[in-house]
């Protein structure tokens, strides 16, 4: 099992973001914050999403995948590449319909040794709440499979 992490690159507006390990909601904080001030950069083009050394990823993680994919391609216009070389994420992928989103290429992605683990950022319940609120509300967004599948989860923690 890999370390669970979340690594990232930037130059001149074009981005990787690397998750490995089974990355669950306690970074649901980190991948937002880093997701946000990618798209506040005025030079933001592309994102490379890494995929190859993930063991497993929660539905919060699915959902800022989302979101990172609707982002990018409303800001720049182009599709976002996810490399999952792993075929049980792939197929958890599929499932959720982000083969809509991305381009999905089931190989290895290039090595890049300039990546920086992001920190991890503590935040309090109530933030966390909202975050996984609005991930799942992006899922829910891709398809009616999605909304049926994460309706009751949103009503529970909209009503905690």
């Amino acid at each position: 099992m890999s370390k669970t992490a979340v690594m990232a690159a930037e130059h001149q507006g074009h981005y990787v973001i690397k998750m490995s390990g089974d990355v669950r909601l306690t970074l649901c904080a980190t991948i937002d914050e880093y997701l946000e001030s990618m798209f506040a950069n005025d030079n933001f083009c592309e994102v490379i999403v890494d995929l190859t050394e993930v063991d497993g990823l929660d539905s919060t993680t699915l959902g800022l995948m989302a979101k990172l994919a609707l982002r990018s391609r409303q800001v720049s216009g182009r599709v976002p590449i996810l490399f999952s070389p792993n075929a049980s994420i792939t197929r958890l992928l599929h499932s959720m319909g982000f083969e809509s989103i991305f381009i999905i290429r089931e190989e290895q992605a290039d090595k890049d040794e300039q990546l920086a683990t992001l920190p991890e950022l503590k935040v309090d319940e109530q933030n966390i709440r909202r975050r996984v609120i609005a991930a799942h509300r992006t899922l829910m967004g891709l398809n009616e499979k999605n909304q049926q599948a994460f309706a009751s989860l949103v009503n529970t923690l909209e009503h905690a």
